[in-house]
């Protein structure tokens, strides 16, 4: 019992050590992904500033504070409408580059509809290969700006609760709308921008929570936080840390038309709960360093 005790444990230290080694090879990158509305009604000027539209104050608010997120945080621009966007991504999901990042914000003009939940899609797609590309470190979120509900709502209701339960973070500003938007029961955080002062600050927020979103806990913490456990809890512990969220992509389904003739109901299955988190899925070394400890106790546990 000793020697398998001894040989757990040290599979279990060489896990801890590769996780190092990915994070020192600089993979632990944050990304934003944010899907800008550019619709006609951005064109609008607040009810309670009349002298601003909302898509200036918009582009105003994103200049301010993306300007001061972190150089290493990797940045993506989606436009929906809009009457001079030819490509959706106006800024391609990269390095933050200042200047190319300004351009970018500067270019929509307000046009045409809101076909958010087909953005929110492509959006997290994204995401999801670049944390692929990432081993699962890093934190990962999508940030909308917008001022009206979808017009493409079965897609929302389709995508939204796919995106969070992928670990993909969602924040939403309702840019002076007159009731909170649909989003606003689902997204992992919803706040209200009735004016360009308010636009600003949400932004801020947000982009600020960049980075340090995760809870980290040290070993003394930790194995205090994990001796009363029992040995079956313990191993479940360590199948749920070691297992990585899925980096599937979301596809696109066809809607099907209800049946002309009614039809007897049949039992609905229960839906998967989504699963809303403050932050990504950074602070792999801590989970190393508890797998370590988790193992010792569960083995010495197993040699009484």
């Amino acid at each position: 019992m000793k020697q398998v005790k001894v040989s757990c444990l040290f599979i279990l230290l060489i896990f801890v050590s590769v996780q190092v080694g990915i994070t020192d090879n600089g993979v632990h990158t944050d990304n934003i992904v944010i899907i800008l509305d550019a619709s006609g009604s951005m064109q609008d000027k607040f009810r309670a500033d009349e002298t601003r539209s909302k898509m200036d104050a918009a582009k105003e608010a994103l200049k301010e504070v993306l300007a001061k997120v972190p150089d290493g945080t990797n940045i993506g621009l989606l436009v929906f409408s809009g009457r001079n966007i030819r490509d959706e991504w106006v800024y391609p999901l990269g390095p933050k580059d200042t200047a190319r990042i300004i351009a970018a914000i500067d270019l929509p003009q307000p046009e045409g509809g809101t076909p958010l939940g087909r953005y929110m899609r492509i959006g997290a797609n994204r995401l999801l290969e670049q944390r692929e590309k990432q081993y699962n470190y890093g934190n990962y979120r999508l940030l909308i700006v917008t001022d009206g509900e979808a017009q493409d709502q079965a897609k929302i209701e389709q995508y939204t609760p796919e995106i969070l339960n992928r670990q993909i973070r969602v924040d939403v500003i309702g840019v002076d709308m007159k009731t909170d938007h649909k989003l606003a029961t689902d997204a992992d955080s919803y706040r209200r921008a009735d004016n360009p002062g308010e636009l600003v600050a949400a932004v801020s927020q947000i982009l600020a929570e960049t980075g340090g979103t995760g809870t980290d806990i040290d070993g003394e913490d930790a194995f205090e936080y994990i001796a009363p456990l029992s040995s079956e809890v313990a191993l479940d512990l360590i199948q749920r840390i070691t297992t990585p969220p899925s980096n599937t992509a979301i596809e696109t389904t066809t809607v099907k038309q209800m049946p002309s003739q009614p039809k007897a109901p049949t039992p609905q299955q229960p839906q998967q709960p989504v699963q809303k988190r403050s932050g990504g899925n950074s602070g792999w070394l801590i989970i190393g360093l508890v797998i370590v400890i988790v193992g010792f106790i569960v083995f010495r546990r197993m040699g009484r």
